[in-house]
């Protein structure tokens, strides 16, 4: 279909949507952590790449149709290419370049899987990434640590691919059933007077995040229901 978007803002909301869900960037809202237990924690369930994609593939969007399952392959793949992309890009303020640095650090000990499915009536692209480490904690760390180096980063530009992409985020009140969750809107303007905007949503549970973007010209917080429901059939299996 013909989309309004151009690659250098697909790659950046893409990029940041595959790696977000186990590293730190990202702002929204977070539930409180439930507190801490005497009891012996129950030993962390372990995921395999095959396990993640097996759960992917059973989402659906709003409209019916099943997500598309992106290979472990291409995701290793899309990652290099966007690291090698974001290496040249240039954040204002400087600071704000955490939304490539952290984001270039997928965890050695992580499986994850992709989904995607995109809607020709809207305009819109969804992408459903899925992470598993051995380590809750880090996850949890991960996310406590996004909402801190975001802080200074509601209004930033970033020159990419010859593009000149200027960003607002703005925090969205929508929750997962996870322990812990975000959300965040983020609004996009080119220097080509093109708009894109993209609504990312974020649940953990256990060693398990799922994190799932809408991306569109059109995309509003309305759309967090919808995101969260993704979410959610993947918490539900954590």
């Amino acid at each position: 279909m013909q989309r309004r978007t151009t690659p250098a803002a697909l790659l950046l909301t893409a990029f940041l949507a595959l790696a977000g869900c186990g590293t730190n960037t990202g702002t929204g809202t977070q539930t409180s952590s439930p507190p801490p237990s005497s009891a012996t924690p129950s030993p962390a369930k372990t995921y395999t790449d095959a396990d993640l994609s097996s759960l992917v593939s059973t989402l659906k969007d709003a409209e019916g149709r099943p997500l598309t399952v992106v290979p472990a392959a291409q995701i290793d793949q899309g990652i290099i290419k966007a690291k090698e992309v974001l290496k040249s890009a240039t954040f204002t303020p400087p600071e704000c370049n955490v939304f490539a640095d952290s984001n270039s650090q997928v965890p050695e000990d992580s499986t994850y899987a992709a989904g995607t499915s995109v809607s020709a009536a809207d305009k819109t692209a969804i992408v459903v990434t899925v992470i598993a480490l051995k380590d809750a904690q880090e996850l949890r760390d991960h996310l406590d640590a996004s909402k801190k180096a975001s802080a200074a980063c509601r209004n930033f530009t970033v020159e990419l691919a010859g593009q000149k992409i200027t960003t607002e985020v703005q925090e969205v009140n929508a929750e997962t059933k996870g322990d812990q969750s975000f959300a965040a809107l983020a609004k996009q303007s080119l220097s080509t007077g093109e708009k894109q905007a993209a609504l990312t949503m974020t649940g953990i549970k256990g060693n398990l995040a799922a994190t799932a973007v809408k991306a569109g010209p059109d995309v509003t917080p309305n759309a967090a229901a919808e995101l969260a429901q993704l979410i959610d059939t993947i918490l539900a299996h954590g």
